[in-house]
């Protein structure tokens, strides 16, 4: 499942949380590159990410948790 992560809510974000959920919940992405995404992120860019689909409900409720307004692409 394809996800584009659009931008974070949270009025403080929590970078190291995020960090661990992008490099958890995706199939393709270590913490150093999930480090670079949440810069990205974080800086008001969208990015996007490949997530398995047998993390998909527990991947999308840490992504709300985390304040992260996402949209499925696939």
């Amino acid at each position: 499942m394809k996800l584009n992560l659009l931008s974070c809510d949270a009025q403080r974000p929590d970078k190291r949380a995020i960090v661990k959920c992008i490099a958890e919940i995706s199939s393709n992405i270590n913490e150093s590159l999930a480090s670079e995404i949440t810069d990205i992120l974080l800086e008001g860019d969208a990015v996007d990410i490949e997530m398995e689909d047998k993390n998909a409900g527990s991947g999308l409720r840490a992504l709300r948790k985390l304040s992260i307004d996402y949209e499925i692409v696939e």
